[in-house]
Formats: structure tokens, sequence, C-alpha cells
């Protein structure tokens, strides 16, 4: 029944055309510039063939390699133009659409799953998927009581498309390194094969999205869809209209991007302080912008969040030592800011730092909140980018240096996602507020928490 490539051996074989692709297409390109044609054109067109096949392989599997595909693509403002151009569109589709289940394996799989009577269940249903991605689809259905629903059934075999997948695109990573320059992949795939389990597990999903949407019921700035039902590894949902988030990274006005992007910064930290979950999978694909009633300006628009697959338990929210050091650090107090990374782990007793070089180092979180408003771009990430990957650089030579405790690695790859999201918006962002209203120990000594009510729509 599995529409998922389900035998190690063919997906393998399928991933394995990536790298070796890019080393034929290289090759191919430095025959035609002996043979006359510009290295730049040659370049670019090299460029839009590896990307159509990143996005056609990593696309047709579904599983582990979309949803590599999935988190690469938040990063691709960080690349420099003449290469992330070709990638854009790809990685865009990357983040809420592919190739669907065939029509009659959806009726068998709702059949096995709800069992043989599960049209009941609607009053109507559309077999034709509303949006489908790495580990399910989601179909458009009317419930039984009318309320207008989305049906997430997840994929026959994708538990063991996403191990396998993960597992072979850890193998290839070193090799993969030319498709996106200046990333190492070994890490991130490492970290997202370890929450497999946790996606996979639709009870747990349909659990922390019904926290969030009981918290965040009747919020003025963030809307959860409430959970309907739950079974094996289907999920019934309340629908969520709304504009796609990649829709207004590529078509929204300015208010738009900046309204999205304050609601986002405030979702990680506001709602993971509130909540106690951090929402961990922060690619487009998952967020709304909804607009209110006709003629309600853009500032009263809500966020709109879906997919709480991949969600890290963190109990009074983000850890205080994260707030603690970027006050500091603001305050340019980089002896203490040393002292508590030191403190926490992330620098080996072993090693010796230039505290001032520390505070240098983590200026892309810093810089945001030094004005009251910050204008995220992609020019600005790509030289943050450039100064970090950059071999020659201290701040390169200091990152290799500095250690990630385990327990920190999905903060860190939410938060950075959640800079390049910011930063393909072209958001202005009041990001100082956000952290103030719901960082840990980010708040000036004097002033108490701000509270929900206290709290701007």
């Amino acid at each position: 029944m599995s529409d998922l490539p389900r035998k190690a051996v063919t997906r393998t074989a399928k991933l394995a055309t990536l790298p070796l692709s890019f080393a034929g297409r290289a090759t191919w390109g430095l025959g035609k510039r002996i043979g006359g044609r510009s290295a730049e054109r040659v370049g670019s067109e090299l460029q839009q063939r590896t990307a159509q096949q990143l996005f056609s392989v990593l696309g047709e599997l579904k599983g582990g390699a979309m949803k590599l595909g999935q988190a690469l693509s938040v990063f691709e403002s960080a690349l420099p133009e003449a290469v992330a151009g070709p990638y854009r569109a790809a990685l865009t589709k990357l983040q809420d659409a592919a190739p669907p289940m065939p029509t009659a394996s959806v009726r068998a799989v709702l059949a096995e799953r709800l069992g043989p009577d599960w049209r009941e269940l609607f009053t109507e249903f559309d077999e034709r998927p509303a949006a489908a991605a790495s580990i399910g689809q989601v179909h458009r259905a009317v419930w039984h009581d009318g309320r207008e629903v989305a049906v997430k059934i997840q994929y026959p075999g994708a538990g063991e498309a996403l191990l396998s997948d993960l597992t072979q695109l850890g193998r290839f990573a070193r090799l993969l390194g030319p498709l996106i320059p200046g990333m190492d992949l070994k890490p991130l795939i490492e970290e997202l094969r370890e929450r497999v389990a946790e996606e996979l597990d639709y009870a747990l999903e349909a659990a922390a999205q019904q926290a969030y949407a009981e918290e965040f019921r009747g919020d003025p700035g963030v809307l959860v869809p409430a959970v309907v039902y739950q079974r094996d590894q289907v999920l019934v949902s309340e629908w969520l209209s709304g504009i796609p988030l990649s829709r207004v990274i590529g078509e929204g006005g300015q208010e738009e991007r900046d309204r999205a992007g304050q609601l986002l910064a405030r979702f990680l930290f506001s709602g993971t302080a509130r909540t106690g979950l951090l929402h961990a999978d922060a690619h487009p694909g998952n967020f709304r912008l909804v607009p209110g009633p006709e003629g309600e300006p853009v500032s009263s628009w809500r966020l709109g969040v879906m997919d709480f697959g991949a969600v890290n338990r963190l109990p009074g929210g983000l850890p205080p030592v994260i707030g603690e050091a970027l006050r500091m650090s603001l305050d340019g107090r980089a002896d203490e800011v040393y002292g508590r990374l030191v403190a926490e782990g992330f620098v080996k007793p072993s090693i010796e730092l230039d505290p001032g070089a520390v505070l240098d180092y983590l200026l892309p979180i810093i810089e945001p909140a030094r004005v009251a408003e910050f204008a995220f771009s992609r020019e600005w990430l790509r030289e943050q980018a450039a100064r970090i990957a950059d071999p020659r650089s201290a701040a390169h030579q200091l990152g290799r240096r500095l250690n990630l405790p385990p327990s920190y690695l999905l903060i860190h790859r939410v938060t950075l996602s959640t800079i390049g999201v910011l930063c393909q918006l072209g958001a202005r962002v009041r990001m100082r507020d956000e952290l103030e209203a719901g960082l840990p120990g980010f708040q000036p000594p004097a002033e108490r928490p701000v509270e929900k009510a206290d709290r701007p729509a």
C-alpha cells in the first residue's frame, strides 16, 4: 500500500544521484568553459540544474529526504545571491508542496486506520490533498458536526523511510556540501534523525497541539487550530485559513511582512514561556497570516500555526541562562557572559577564549535587540554567515572551539531557523520587546516579566 519507496536500496540509489549528479554537472560545466562559454553563464546554468534535481529527488522521496529539504529552505537567506537565486524557487516549493498519494491509497489508508465506515465521520471529504509534505498529507473536509477540518494522514511506511533517508543522507553529508556552500549538514541531519520518533506519533502531536490551542484561545496575535479527533496515524484539526507565509515572503507588502515577523518572534519566545513547549519546525510551510474581518487593519491580523509534530518540552520556557547572557551581552559585560557560558558548558574548561571575541561571535543574535526596531534582510544574514563561515576569520576559528551542549542543540536550530525566516520576510521587528516579554532572564533587573494582559496585540 505504501506510496513511499520503502526498500532502503531504492531510496539510497535515488539519494545517491544528488552528489553524483553534482559531480557530473561540474565536469560538464568544465567542458563548456573549455569550449568557450563564460564561467558565470555556465555556473548559473549548473546551479539551476542542480536546484531542479534537488527539489525533484527530495520532494519525490518525501520522508527524511524532504524533511531535510524543508530544514534547508529557511537557510537560503544566508547563501550568496549567486548561489541562493537558483535554489530559492526549488527550496520554497519544499516548504508546502510535495507529490501526493493516489486517491485509491488515501481511501485504503483511511479504511484501515479509521474503519470501513470512515466516511460517516464526515459530511464532506475532498479526496484531492490540500497539502502534501514530508511525513503526511492533508485533506480538507467537513466533520459530522459541521466544522471545517483538516485531515492529516501519515504516509504508509513513513517511519521506515525517515530513518533510512536520514541514515543515508548522514553518510552523504560531506559529498552534499557543494550543494549548500558554507553549511555543515551532518549535525543538522543527526538532529533531525533524533526527532523522528516523536514526529511519527500523532498522539503526541495532538497533545502538544491541543496544549497550544488552549493556551492561545482568544489570543489577539496567535491562532492555533483545535484538535477534533485523533486515531492511529490520522489527526483531524479545525481548518486554518489564511495566507501561507511562503506567499507573504514572495508577494506580501511590507506591512504584512512586518506583522508576520513580529508575531513569529512573539510565538518563539512568549509561546514557549506560556506553554512550556518549543515548536521545533520553524519553516514557512507551517505558518499562515490570518486576516481579520474585512476592513480590519493588518496590525490586527494573527499568525496561524500548524504542525506540532516536532516539539521540545521546556517546562518554564527557554533556559534563563540564554536570556541572562543576552542581557549581559547588550550591556557589554563580556567577562560575565564568558563566565556564564563556561559554567553552562558552551566553552570547555580546557579552552581559553577572548571574552570580547565571544561577544563578536554572538552578534547575529545580539544585534537585533540593540535597537527598538530591527530590519531583518537577506543581505544582513549573508554578511553574518560569511563572517562566521570564512576559515580565515577570527569568528570562524572561535566557532570551531565553542561547544554546543546537546540540550541546547534544538533551541539553537529553532532560533537560527526563525532568524532565517525573518530575513526571508525582510521584516522590521521589535525584537527587544519580544525578548523582554518572553525570554526568562532577559528582563532588566528592575522590571517584572510582562503579563499576558500587558502584551501588545
